[in-house]
């Protein structure tokens, strides 16, 4: 049976779409030419009459400071009626200026709000527009009612979404299995996990299943994994977040780790230990982090900047917890990775997305002097994520025996998804650090987010499947299990 292509752009019924949309589109640019229009008037307005009201002020302001106004007193006196019955016709024409601008002003207020509406409907805004949007609402003091207004509205709009989505959808219950596959496939792409019908995932169950790609998702996956970090606390990942239980797991897994200081300092304490690496306790990625080859010769790594002097370091790590970057004034001296000792090269890092034994996707960086980005598929493949697109570069990769090493360690934790980070070494891979939340997870685009959050619920299935069958994980619990 032959299903009708309405993606091609040669049918009878693609163009009308088209031409109804170009309709839509015209209609609303038109609206949004006619605010725009309305705006530019009022505020026209608004300023002719604040220049009117300051040019009266100022005449009546000069009249009083002049030498006629002040020898002519007497004279006024006598013909204060006058004086005072012109000096009142000023000021109420005044009065009806403030009184034009307020009600001016309001329906230029009226005519924004509606306009932003618009905006923020509009298929062609881009988010830089938006952002002008919000901060301009920011500096007028609506932006609380306007985030209010908009999540009426967006709630409004995606449940007229669901419910087109899913009645027709419904219309097909009962068609052949392949109008209803086509239809529910093309249904299922516009809904969220918790948005699909109960009839529509169990067709995904029947003997000829839909596949349900569309309702998984990374983002949503370790969304839901922060929740339950909120209600249990306890989860198996977290507890290798502590860069000193981290390290002491892959020495019992026997993997290379750089030395560490046994004792932390307060900054100013801090001893100036040539090719080391400063950071902080409690730091996330690179904030906070310095590499040290000489007092006078030190990188900030997440600025990718040179610092020449040891108190330019100070004050720099001064900054870091004033604005927030690092939380306290405690931190640990590490082995500088270089990847070519001779160039002084910074080990690159080396980012793997694990899930339970798979690798799901791989990040290269390079930090120095720039900081560039490539990414990676398990099986060698350069691919774009959605994420630091303008920051790309070719990278080297890695090897089988490092996809090996990563996928190992990610067996060993009891937990779906981690990222191993580590940093390439002119004699291989040196352990970084374990990421259980990777930072702007939520950036990725959607292909790699299903893709991703497909092997998150593969994960969880094998690790509940592993632990029914009683697996004991015995080198995290001799580490983590006190």
């Amino acid at each position: 049976m032959t299903l009708k292509n309405y993606d091609n752009k040669d049918t009878n019924e693609r163009p009308q779409l088209n031409e109804h949309v170009d309709t839509s589109l015209h209609i609303e640019t038109a609206k949004e030419q006619e605010l725009i229009k309305e705006i530019i008037n009022k505020e026209a307005q608004i300023n002719k009459a604040k220049r009117e009201k300051l040019s009266f002020e100022k005449k009546i302001k000069d009249i009083e400071k002049s030498k006629t106004w002040r020898f002519s007193k007497p004279i006024r006196n006598i013909f204060s009626f006058f004086s005072r019955s012109k000096k009142q016709q000023t000021i109420q024409y005044i009065r009806e200026l403030e009184k034009k601008l307020e009600s001016t002003q309001k329906e230029l207020y009226s005519t924004k709000d509606t306009m932003n509406e618009l905006l923020l409907d509009d298929r062609k805004i881009n988010s830089y527009q938006i952002a002008k949007m919000i901060r301009d609402l920011k500096d007028e003091g609506k932006i609380i009612n306007f985030i209010d207004h908009i999540l009426e509205m967006k709630s409004k709009h995606e449940e007229n979404y669901r419910h087109a989505l899913v009645y027709s959808a419904r219309m097909f219950i009962n068609e052949p299995i392949e109008y209803r596959d086509f239809v529910y496939s093309k249904a299922l792409s516009g809904l969220t996990i918790e948005e699909i019908p109960e009839f529509m995932i169990r067709g995904g169950l029947s003997d000829s299943p839909i596949p349900l790609k569309a309702a998984t998702s990374f983002r949503a996956s370790l969304n839901m994994r922060m929740r339950q970090k909120q209600l249990v606390d306890f989860l198996p990942e977290w507890l290798l977040d502590d860069k000193r239980t981290a390290y002491e797991f892959l020495e019992v897994l026997g993997v290379r780790i750089p030395w560490t200081s046994s004792e932390t300092y307060r900054a100013e304490e801090l001893p100036q230990k040539k090719m080391s690496v400063i950071k902080p306790t409690d730091g996330a990625g690179s904030r906070g982090v310095y590499l040290i080859y000489e007092s006078d010769d030190i990188i900030d790594v997440k600025q990718s900047k040179q610092i020449n002097s040891w108190d330019t370091l100070l004050n720099r790590m001064k900054k870091d917890i004033l604005m927030g970057w690092v939380r306290q004034n405690d931190w640990f001296i590490e082995e500088l990775i270089l990847e070519n000792e001779k160039e002084k090269k910074p080990g690159r890092d080396i980012k793997f997305y694990c899930f339970y034994g798979k690798v799901g996707l791989i990040l290269e960086i390079t930090r120095f002097p720039e900081r560039k980005h490539c990414w990676w598929t398990a099986d060698g493949k350069r691919i774009r994520t959605g994420k630091y697109e303008e920051e790309l570069y070719k990278g080297d990769g890695v090897t089988q025996e490092e996809l090996e090493l990563a996928s190992s360690i990610s067996l060993k934790i009891p937990a779906p998804f981690v990222r191993i980070d580590f940093l390439r070494s002119e004699n291989g891979l040196v352990f970084g650090e374990f990421t259980p939340k990777p930072g702007n997870y939520d950036e990725f685009n959607d292909e790699i987010d299903q893709l991703l959050g497909d092997f998150f619920v593969d994960a969880q299935g094998r690790l509940l499947n592993d632990l029914l069958n009683e697996k004991k994980f015995s080198e995290f619990n001799e580490v983590v299990v006190k």
